[in-house]
């Protein structure tokens, strides 16, 4: 098995992403050619084969791949698919159900350079074997996919939107940060950080829901030390000042309605009323898919302000949608 060879590659993506793939992926010059695809899969044709030692280099940086696979080819039954996946540590189903590419959980968590098998049913004749290596800001969920459940409590889905990125990514937030977010209102996002202990200064013009005022704070200086507070400036996000930011934010969130271009100039002047801030995670809300070929633009404007990691990811609860992460560590 170690010396096994494929030039075939299969990725996994929310349907209706197909098309944006590719175009990202002819963008990347990787050299992949369209083999075949179906609602939520794409396989690529590599001009030379990919060996199973190698599979490193296999994580090109395709936002809207939720799962990149060497291909073991397509099998006609899940017994066949898994005795190619013979050498994997780990398992993963997933299968198209419910206008969804869906994964189904999974007992045991991945660990970093894990072999993982993956088997994707589409048909129930038809299944495909593929594998890859866990590695950093790689879902540790079969198909990308964490099967979350918004509370009743959430005002929003932008509670679902904030918890599958800090599964996906692993994102090391913890109380001792401060995180701002624009857009917040009703409060998806704000709930789901007080949930993890994590302070939260929320802009936005709107009303919040009740579950969030429960831990509002009426001003910065009366913060609570021992207990996650909620502090919000009710304000336009271009109205706000450093002075309503207050001492020690460490995070830029945004979930605004607006487009990537307002988003990202929002960031660049938050950014610099808060030098402390050291992590960006921002939904890009798209009117099309194929605006993705505008990544190299949003990703500059994040490099010109001295973030170093970057990463673009459609997660399995977006529409026409992007998470983009910016780390300065």
């Amino acid at each position: 098995m170690n010396h096994l060879e494929s030039e075939f590659v299969f990725a996994l993506c929310n349907p209706g992403s197909e098309k944006a793939l590719k175009l990202e992926a002819n963008a990347l010059d990787l050299n992949w050619r369209l083999s075949y695809q179906r609602r939520g899969f794409v396989t690529f044709k590599a001009d030379a084969p990919f060996a199973l030692d190698a599979l490193e280099l296999l994580n090109a940086p395709l936002a809207c791949a939720r799962r990149l696979c060497l291909s073991l080819g397509k099998a006609p039954s899940l017994e066949e698919a898994l005795r190619r996946l013979d050498a994997a540590a780990l398992i993963h189903h997933a299968r198209y159900f419910e206008r969804k590419m869906q994964g189904q959980p999974c007992a045991a968590s991945p660990q970093l350079g894990q072999l993982i098998g993956t088997v994707v049913e589409l048909e129930p004749t038809e299944f495909w074997a593929g594998l890859h290596r866990h590695a950093p800001f790689l879902s540790p969920d079969p198909a990308g996919d964490a099967g979350l459940v918004m509370p009743l409590a959430s005002p929003s889905r932008a509670w679902l939107k904030l918890e599958e990125a800090l599964r996906f990514f692993a994102l090391p937030l913890t109380p001792a940060d401060v995180v701002v977010e624009l857009g917040c209102a009703p409060g998806g996002v704000v709930l789901a950080l007080l949930q993890r202990g994590i302070p939260t200064i929320g802009v936005d013009p709107a009303k919040m829901a009740d579950v969030v005022l429960a831990s509002a704070i009426a001003n910065r200086a009366n913060a609570p030390p021992n207990k996650p507070w909620f502090f919000h400036c009710r304000k336009p996000a271009a109205l706000a000042s450093k002075r309503d930011l207050g001492p020690g934010v460490t995070w830029f969130m945004s979930d605004m309605n607006q487009s990537p271009g307002v988003v990202l100039k929002e960031c660049v002047r938050f950014c610099k009323m808060a030098p402390a801030i050291r992590g960006v995670l921002i939904t890009l809300k798209l009117t099309d898919l194929l605006q993705i070929a505008d990544k190299p633009q949003w990703l500059a404007a994040l490099t010109d302000m001295g973030f170093t990691t970057l990463r673009l990811q459609q997660l399995s609860v977006h529409h026409k949608e992007l998470a983009l992460l910016a780390l300065k560590f």
